[in-house]
Formats: structure tokens, C-alpha cells, sequence
């Protein structure tokens, strides 16, 4: 049910939650001086005055810093869900309350509320759309043709929704530019490895309180945040197998020291499957059939489709709850296959997301990456683009000197050698 006792329409689960929400906010703006410095200077020079903006993202404390910078920089920000399990409503509740931010966000909402908000946060005429995944852009794209004309540029933070824009740039359909955050160095270096392979195992744990140590632990993807997770799984203790498609990857994933084998096989030995990949159905009707009695499975790509459990249902008898974001799916062949989170992100569904530290690179990016939108509107092409390198070495920068960390500098002599065909070795 809509709400609208704060002069502006909202729909959370509970306002009262809000001091528990501010206390988190608080919390993580402690870890993220990267973008508080961005927010300091927004809020001086408000290089997003009056623009409408849209963030469809994983309600978190984090992402409430980022909108609290946006709204600091001058945006009109609106706020809803990327996934119907990752929204903190204490946070949501907070953003309403004490920042003035109208949020559409409620934990365990469903398909059709999820595309209720995507359509209410559309109503506004947003110029801007932060996308995770691409949905909103998708959707204005094919059902509301008429608000492109209003669209300055997108910014995209997640592996599948770049997949999806560059097959709309490939159709010819992409209609503005967009600006791929997640291909900014200091995004996905950091976030989808140290981050999604902290988050990851943190989410697999709060839900099963299993001992991973001398477990099988099958990685579908060895993208970034295969990468991550397979080294943080490694790290405490079980055995790791890689599935994977791309053969530069899989012998990168061999010479990291991993088992790489075809998911087929990899089916009959894992105790812990994760998928990683932006794909769908990568674990599939005959991958489930062919596990072992008790195998567990999870999600921490975008979607939940990289698990077929509509085809897992197909061979289900019953399933059974047996605590917070844990079903025992019982197979009529006799076996259960457990599934984390309903397939979503685990590490959003049952932990809270990555940790606010590395976050901050991500969010700084998105900042900047709006501002990059605002300052050369009508300049960019209608594709997928990078921001520049110099962003991304701003960005290391500041995280460095806000950790105490110094690096060294080219000399003289060394810029002259880097530049010269002439001098010899």
C-alpha cells in the first residue's frame, strides 16, 4: 500500500524501523570516505540540480550513502528495488524518514510489486536511470517509447545488465548512452572479487551454519566474482571446483590452483554448488537429478534464473523449510537438493551484501558516473561506454590515502624513457 504522510508517496514496511536504518547508514558511511569526499563536494557545487533520477539497486546502507550524495548533488532521486530480497527495510525506512528520499522497497516483495515500482519510478520522468541488471531501461524501452526523448543516460552496475545493454546497442535499440560502472577498474577488481567472495560465503553461512572446510564447493563462472569466491572458499578450507565455458578462464582457473571440469561432472561431486555467471540455467534439471543426497545449492549472479528451479519442481515431491532462507527440496528419486535464498542472491538474501568498504569504490564510481552524463549531455554516443582512466585513478587515489597508503611517482628520467623510442636498453 502506497503511503504519503511525509508529503511524498512511499511504499516500505515500516517507518518505525527507521532508527535502526539510520544507526546503519551511519555505520557504513564510517567505511566509505571515498564517496563522502564526492558528497562534500556535490553538496558544494550541485552539479545535479534539478535533474530526475531513478535508482533501481540492492536497498542497502551502502546504497543509501550513494543516494544520500545524489540527493546532496541536487537529483531528485527515487529509489526502488533490484531484488525482491535485498532490501534492509530498516534502511528503506530511514532513507524516507531522515533523508527525505521516496523509496519503493520491501523485503520478500514479489514479481508483481517489483514491476509496480519499476513502472511508479518510471512515472516520475526520470532523465537519469541507475540500472542494476536493466530492467527499468528495458522496460521503458519496449512499454514507454514516448519518455526517451526525457532520457539523458543510464549507468549500469552489474555483469548481466551490461550483457543485456550491449545486445540493445547490438539491435540497435539503445536509445541513449549508458555507462558500464562495472567495467571500471576499480569497480570490478575489487567489488565483484573481494566483495561478491566475502558476501558470498558470508550468506552461505548465516543460512546453513555448515562447516565449508573439507567440503566439495562447486563454482559455476570464473568472471571476477567466480574468482572471488572460489579464493574465499579456498580460504577456509574446502575443495574447489571450476565449471566454466571460456577456455582462457578455465586455464586461469587451473594455474589459481582450482579443479576445472564440465558441470556434469562436477554435478556428482559437489557438496555446495554456487553460480557466478549472468547466465540462466546453468545448473539445470539433469545437474540437479545427478547430485549427491543433501547437496546445496545457491545463487550470487543477479538472477535467480541461473538456477532452473522451475525444472527442479518437475522432480519434487515436497519441499520443506527448514529455517530462514533454506528449503529441502525431496526429489522423487529419493535424494533432497537444498536451495539457499530461493535462488536469489545469497549473499543479499541471507547476509548484507558486500561490505561497505568496497562499496565505496562502486558507488564513488556511480556518482561520478552520473555527473559524467550530466556535464556531456547531447555529446555521448547511444552505446555502451567506460568512464575514463583518469576517473578510476582518482578513485584508487583517495582509497589509498584515506587506508594510509603511499605509492611511488615516475622520475623525470623515467617519463622520458616511457616516451622515447630512442633511447635504448
Amino acid at each position: 500500500m502506497l503511503m504519503t504522510d511525509i508529503n511524498f508517496k512511499y511504499e516500505i514496511k515500516n517507518i518505525d524501523l527507521a532508527p535502526e536504518g539510520k544507526n546503519q547508514i551511519d555505520w557504513a558511511n564510517r567505511d566509505m570516505p571515498v564517496l563522502r569526499l564526492i558528497r562534500e563536494r556535490f553538496a558544494k557545487e550541485k552539479p545535479l540540480a534539478g535533474i530526475r533520477l531513478v535508482a533501481c539497486a540492492h536497498v542497502t546502507k551502502e546504497t543509501a550513502n550513494l543516494a544520500i550524495t545524489l540527493k546532496e548533488g541536487g537529483a531528485e532521486a527515487i529509489l526502488i528495488a533490484s531484488n525482491p530480497l535485498s532490501t534492509q527495510d530498516g534502511v528503506a525506512a530511514s532513507l524516507v524518514k531522515d533523508y527525505g528520499i521516496p523509496v519503493f522497497a520491501l523485503k520478500g516483495e514479489d514479481t508483481a510489486t517489483y514491476t509496480r515500482h519499476v513502472n511508479i519510478a518510471l512515472d516520475s520522468k526520470p532523465q537519469i536511470i541507475i540500472d542494476d541488471g536493466s530492467d527499468v531501461v528495458a522496460t521503458l524501452l519496449k512499454e514507454r517509447p514516448d519518455q526517451i526523448k526525457d532520457i539523458i543516460g543510464t549507468t549500469e552496475e552489474t555483469t548481466t545488465g551490461i550483457v543485456r545493454l550491449k545486445a540493445m546497442e547490438k539491435d540497435g535499440r539503445l536509445a541513449f548512452p549508458s555507462i558500464a560502472v562495472n567495467d571500471s577498474q576499480t569497480k570490478h577488481f575489487f567489488d565483484n572479487r573481494y566483495g561478491t567472495g566475502q558476501s558470498t560465503l558470508d550468506g552461505v553461512i548465516r543460512a546453513t551454519n555448515i562447516l565449508l572446510a573439507g567440503k566439495n564447493v562447486v563454482v559455476v563462472g570464473y568472471g571476477w566474482c567466480g574468482k572471488g569466491t572460489a579464493m574465499r572458499a579456498r580460504g577456509l578450507g574446502a575443495n574447489v571446483i571450476v565449471t566454466e565455458i571460456n577456455p582462457v578462464k578455465a586455464i586461469e582457473a587451473v594455474m589459481d590452483g582450482f579443479r576445472v571440469m564440465p558441470i556434469n561432472e562436477a554435478a556428482q561431486l559437489g557438496d555446495i554448488f554456487i553460480t557466478v555467471t549472468g547466465n540462466r540455467h546453468v545448473i539445470n534439471l539433469e545437474h540437479f537429478k545427478a547430485m549427491k543426497d543433501g547437496a546445496i545449492v545457491c545463487n550470487s549472479g543477479h538472477f535467480d534464473l541461473e538456477l532452473n528451479l522451475e525444472a527442479l519442481k518437475t522432480i519434487t515431491n515436497n519441499v520443506k523449510k527448514i529455517r530462514p532462507f533454506l528449503e529441502e527440496y525431496h526429489l522423487n528419486n529419493g535424494k533432497a537438493v537444498i536451495v539457499l535464498g530461493e535462488g536469489r542472491l545469497i549473499n543479499l538474501a541471507a547476509a548484507e551484501g558486500h561490505p561497505a568498504s568496497v562499496m565505496d569504490m562502486s558507488f564513488a564510481n556511480q556518482a561520478l558516473a552520473v555527473e559524467h552524463l550530466v556535464l556531456n549531455k547531447g555529446k555521448l554516443e547511444n552505446k555502451v561506454h567506460v568512464l575514463p582512466e583518469h576517473v578510476d585513478h582518482d578513485i584508487a587515489t583517495l582509497k589509498l590515502n584515506a587506508m594510509g597508503v603511499q605509492i611511488d611517482k615516475l622520475t623525470p628520467a623515467m617519463i622520458e624513457y616511457m616516451n622515447s623510442w630512442q633511447i635504448g636498453t
